[in-house]
Order: structure tokens, then C-alpha cells, then sequence
């Protein structure tokens, strides 16, 4: 009777070892096909930020061009208000001018 216990005992015990296994098996295949879909995952992302930073920097360089022109032409566009000195020396010229018109 006690060898049929443990012989029964025995079985099950190798049956849980090869369910184990099997669990064991399948979940290390499942976290290296995981693992390959990760790393090429991270090299196409890795990929991505190098082509997105290469356009940011043609993209910074093009805008910092832009601006720069803008500043120039917004030196000829905008009037700027002449001083009180050359308003009045201008006034006298014309003043004068004026006077010797007469």
C-alpha cells in the first residue's frame, strides 16, 4: 500500500514538474519574442529621432534666416520718428529759405 502511495505520489508530482515545464517553455518563448519586438521597436524609434532632429535642426537653421531677413527689412519698413534736433534745424532751413524767398 505505501509503495502504490508513493508511486501515485511520484506520478503526480512528475506530472506537476512537466505542467511546470511546459508553463516554462512556452512563457520564455512568449518574453523572447517579446524582447526581439522590443529592441527592433527601439531601433526604428531610435531611427525616427535622428531623421526628426536632423529636420528640427534645417528647421531651426531655415527660421533663424527668416528672421534675420525680417529684422532687416523691418529696419527699412518701419518709420521711425525723426529727432527734435533735425525736425527743428529742418524748420530754420526752411524758415530760411522762406525768408530769403522774400
Amino acid at each position: 500500500k505505501l509503495l502504490a502511495e508513493t508511486e501515485a505520489d511520484e506520478k503526480d508530482s512528475e506530472d506537476s514538474y512537466e505542467k511546470q515545464t511546459k508553463a516554462n517553455k512556452i512563457a520564455k518563448a512568449e518574453k523572447e519574442t517579446s524582447a526581439k519586438y522590443k529592441t527592433k521597436e527601439l531601433k526604428d524609434t531610435e531611427a525616427e529621432l535622428a531623421e526628426l532632429s536632423g529636420d528640427k535642426t534645417s528647421e531651426q537653421s531655415e527660421l533663424d534666416a527668416v528672421l534675420e531677413y525680417y529684422s532687416s527689412i523691418k529696419k527699412q519698413c518701419v518709420a521711425k520718428p525723426d529727432s527734435y534736433e533735425e525736425r527743428k534745424a529742418r524748420r530754420e532751413a526752411e524758415i530760411n529759405g522762406l525768408k530769403d524767398a522774400l
